[in-house]
């Protein structure tokens, strides 16, 4: 249950560095995901039609780990969480 009226600085700072944080850990995630699906492409031998698979293949990992990074940080509740 929300408190009534304004946050104070200290909330809306926490606020911040919650979000930079979910954001910065969903990005390496994603980065980690990209690299580890799209490697046969990177460094294999393929022909387009593959490579092309692969790439989108580690798109499609990346932004679904980048988005389950920030929903697990942001949306689901925490233990010892402030509210």
């Amino acid at each position: 249950m929300s408190r009534p009226g304004p946050r104070s600085q200290a909330d809306r700072d926490a606020l911040t560095v919650e979000i930079v944080f979910a954001l910065v850990t969903g990005g390496l995630l994603a980065a980690v995901l990209f690299f580890a699906v799209a490697s046969p492409a990177l460094f294999g031998e393929l022909g387009q039609a593959q490579e092309a698979a692969w790439r989108t293949a580690a798109a499609v990992a990346a932004t679904a780990g980048f988005a389950y990074r920030v929903i697990r940080v942001l949306w689901l509740p925490r233990k010892g969480r402030r509210e």
